[in-house]
């Protein structure tokens, strides 16, 4: 399985650092977990391009998860491809339904169907065994753990937006790599996502390999050293924070 990060940025972007997306391949396949503002260009800038995405998979539906969902479907219908599955939680269908009412020239132009997960749900999406639970965030969501396939065991697991969680951090055990919300340091008091103790704390004692903190927000910039070494005081394992461009290869 490969990963690359695309977009490792939140509803406040740097120069470097777009909103959220990533890229999950294995062989043929190809399945791009959300699609905030810029992944579009990031997925330009890989192999698989835009043009190969036919699977989006939606942890929750604030913008800065969603906002290139139609420049995506517009880009693909330009490109020669109508067809895209759009999985996510509760909503889903009702969210794009609401970006046709306002785009409506591509009504009917487009093959798309739709997948809901609930919490503890398991599918396969694009060929990837993934499983849901529910996040704690200012909107309802799901944080994914994904194998390549349903006789594997997971191998990597991204949070989406969520505050630290002891209960999240047991649905990813086992995983080799987590992508795990952190947006801002210790100093900042906030809900809804976690500061770099709070997320240690959470995955204190956890078998997690490597955790990548991601969703970084301009408050992060300059501190990222210290914010690993607030992880790193409870959790055992590698901590780092992600980049746009990441790409890292896990073994099954």
């Amino acid at each position: 399985m490969h990963v690359t990060f695309l977009g490792t940025g939140a509803a406040m972007p740097t120069p470097d650092r777009v909103q959220t997306g990533l890229l999950v391949e294995s062989d043929d396949r190809s399945l791009l977990v959300d699609c905030g503002s810029g992944i579009l260009h990031r997925l330009s800038q890989t192999d698989t391009g835009y043009e190969g995405i036919s699977t989006v998979l939606l942890t929750h539906h604030h913008l800065d998860h969603v906002s290139d969902l139609f420049v995506l479907l517009k880009a693909r219908w330009l490109a020669g491809e109508t067809d895209l599955e759009i999985v996510g939680p509760p909503g889903t269908e009702a969210l794009v339904d609401g970006l046709f009412d306002v785009h409506s020239y591509l009504d009917d132009r487009m093959d798309l169907k739709f997948r809901e997960i609930e919490p503890g749900d398991r599918h396969t999406v694009a060929g990837f065994a993934v499983e849901a639970t529910k996040t704690t965030h200012s909107m309802a969501g799901n944080a994914y753990r994904i194998a390549e396939t349903p006789s594997d065991s997971p191998q990597f697991g991204f949070s989406g937006d969520t505050e630290a969680e002891r209960s999240i951090a047991d649905f990813f055990e086992g995983c080799s790599l987590v992508a795990h919300d952190c947006s801002f340091p210790d100093e900042i008091d906030v809900s809804n996502h976690p500061t770099p103790s709070q997320l240690g704390e959470a995955f204190e004692d956890s078998t997690v390999d490597r955790l990548y903190l991601t969703h970084q927000y301009p408050h992060t910039e300059g501190k990222h050293d210290e914010m690993c070494a607030s992880v790193a005081e409870s959790f055992d394992g590698t901590v780092r924070v992600a980049q746009d461009g990441l790409q890292i290869e896990l073994e099954r």
